[in-house]
């Protein structure tokens, strides 16, 4: 990381320039006999009382004391993509949110409530794609006063990490004692290459339909009730895939959301026994060509941070993180 103007380590940034993508080095050990930088790139969220607020692209939040402060700067904002087709965050969170959608919503401003019975934390968080039309104390108050009355623990899905993504709402939740439970990568590749996987694609069955076997595969509910097929089932054109086991339930499953250019790709998972066979490869591969078929080119999908096999699987099909999203919930 080269900070060096002149020869010279300068700080280059002000308070003025909270809100953009910056750069930074500190001291971080001033006792040390040779000293010691640490470097940290990210949005500026904040910068009071002689702290620096930074939000990492992961959604990390470092504190750095403005008294560490070696060198600094504005950087340009982090590329949309590292690998795959062009996308900015406001296409691609609209074509997520279309591809898991609720039963019940209701506008905010520009936020949006979203609910569902409970089934899935995206489908029963808010949104918030802007300004809430009120000021943000007022706002977190709508938000869990009606969450609340619906028996619903309050959650707001938040992104960080691509040009537009909400960094600051972040450091606004945290400060505010919301917590973050989730983070997940939002991932996006060429469609084209996911079907031309080599894989045996001929034991998965693809339906318009979800059906029992499938379910009984999901295990992300109790008894699925109405609200659950009704998440699933939604979407612009949606596809399930199932290949078959030995007994009742299926050796794996998936689906798939096709819209406009766009392929996403969805509950993928494999019998814990069957894994490392190429199953998912395969249910990934029939359904990429089932979407290449209805003119889509472009693919996405979401997998949680921690998720080390599935990140690895994705990464080697030709996936790149776009940006994180993360859950907030208050206490």
């Amino acid at each position: 990381m080269e900070f060096t103007a002149g020869g010279r380590l300068e700080v280059r940034i002000t308070p003025d320039d909270v809100g953009k993508r910056v750069s930074v080095r500190c001291l971080s050990d001033a006792e040390a006999p040779v000293a010691k930088f640490t470097d940290t790139v990210g949005v500026l969220t904040s910068w009071n009382t002689g702290v620096l607020l930074i939000t990492r692209r992961t959604g990390e939040s470092v504190r750095i004391p403005e008294s560490s402060l070696v060198a600094g700067k504005v950087v340009p904002a982090a590329p949309a993509r590292r690998r795959g087709p062009a996308a900015d965050f406001a296409e691609l969170v609209r074509v997520t949110a279309r591809a898991w959608q609720p039963l019940e919503r209701e506008r905010l401003g520009d936020w949006e409530l979203r609910a569902a019975g409970g089934f899935t934390r995206r489908a029963n968080s808010v949104l918030p794609l802007g300004d809430p039309g009120l000021p943000i104390d007022a706002a977190l108050a709508r938000v869990t006063d009606w969450y609340a009355g619906r028996g619903l623990p309050a959650y707001i899905q938040t992104a960080t990490g691509a040009a537009g993504t909400q960094e600051a709402l972040c450091t606004e939740l945290e400060a505010r004692g919301w917590q973050r439970e989730v983070t997940a990568q939002v991932q996006v590749g060429g469609l084209a290459a996911v079907g031309d996987l080599d894989a045996d694609v001929s034991r998965v069955q693809l339906s318009r339909s979800v059906e029992e076997p499938w379910l009984r595969r999901y295990q992300r509910f109790g008894v699925p009730g109405p609200h659950v097929l009704q998440v699933l089932r939604s979407g612009p054109s949606v596809w399930f895939a199932t290949v078959p086991g030995t007994g009742e339930v299926p050796a794996a499953i998936g689906r798939c959301v096709v819209d406009g250019r766009w392929a996403g790709f969805m509950a993928v998972e494999v019998d814990p026994a069957l894994r490392r066979q190429g199953l998912a490869t395969a249910v990934m591969a029939a359904l990429a060509r089932r979407a290449l078929d209805e003119g889509a080119s472009a693919a996405w999908l979401q997998v949680e941070s921690d998720n080390d096999g599935g990140r690895a699987l994705y990464e080697a099909m030709g996936f790149g993180v776009h940006h994180h999203y993360h859950h907030y919930r208050t206490l």
